[in-house]
């Protein structure tokens, strides 16, 4: 899915930045559109990364003073940009859906020790059904209708609108977070073979088309999309009971800390 001459780059300018910043990267992914599965001819490669700093960075007394994020600016395509470990698993107490994104990503740049496995480990017990319903609903309705309400709409819309409404489907059916990967949600909606068939010819124009290609609007798929928003401005998620996170978490960042420097 990523073509050897940008993967090699990719994993170039990580190591650059490891270098230029003095961290060790933990986990690498490919995210948005093209783990999801519906990217388009000439999408963005979306490279995201877990990195720890040296212990004595985290002993300081101004952590307000400390930045905790790495970003550059797209070249050639190429998004590139990372968390350091210790705002990674306070946002993963929060069930914060970038960052369990990540760590289920089906594309692995690289993986160093075992943050990746642990954390996925934790995933269970760490994510908020409640919370990842809020998510994927506001992110459906927004796109809607922002993108969607038009007589021309935006191809790669209809899955910045589909993909979270599954995803709500998902954890309504099995209270576990949902994979990432689009067709792997489709199962969902298995008995309604017309809609699954104007998805996926959807899927085929999609990834023939340019990032920001326009047609009319499918019917059968906005007709799904109004029912399901409609059904979802009702529902109130019950509130879970999750376990406690702080000793699971602290253990995962010390171990991490201690693979990679000692």
């Amino acid at each position: 899915m990523i073509p050897a001459d940008v993967r090699f780059e990719i994993l170039r300018r990580m190591k650059a930045a490891e270098s230029e910043h003095d961290v060790q990267i933990l986990l690498a992914v490919e995210s948005g559109s093209r783990a999801w599965g519906f990217e388009s001819s000439n999408s963005d490669y979306d490279a995201r990364f877990i990195y720890v700093n040296r212990r004595d960075w985290y002993l300081s007394v101004s952590l307000e003073d400390q930045r905790d994020v790495i970003e550059y600016p797209i070249v050639d395509d190429i998004d590139l940009n990372g968390w350091d470990l210790r705002k990674a698993l306070r946002l993963f107490s929060k069930s914060n859906p970038a960052f369990v994104e990540w760590i289920q990503s089906p594309i692995v740049y690289q993986e160093r020790g075992e943050f990746a496995t642990r954390a996925r480990d934790l995933l269970p017990a760490a994510y908020s059904c409640e919370h990842g319903i809020y998510h994927y609903r506001s992110m459906a309705r927004t796109n809607y209708r922002g993108y969607l309400k038009a007589d021309l709409v935006p191809l790669k819309k209809y899955f910045y609108v589909l993909r979270p409404l599954l995803s709500v489907l998902w954890l309504e059916r099995y209270g576990v977070a949902a994979p990432i990967e689009f067709h792997k949600l489709l199962h969902l909606i298995e008995s309604n073979r017309p809609l699954l068939a104007d998805i996926a010819a959807l899927l085929d124009r999609k990834r023939a088309a340019p990032e920001m290609g326009l047609e009319p609007p499918v019917l059968s798929i906005h007709d799904f999309v109004e029912s399901q928003l409609d059904r979802l401005e009702a529902l109130v998620p019950v509130p879970q009971q999750r376990a406690e996170l702080a000793a699971p978490l602290n253990l995962i960042f010390r171990h991490s800390l201690s693979e990679a420097w000692d």
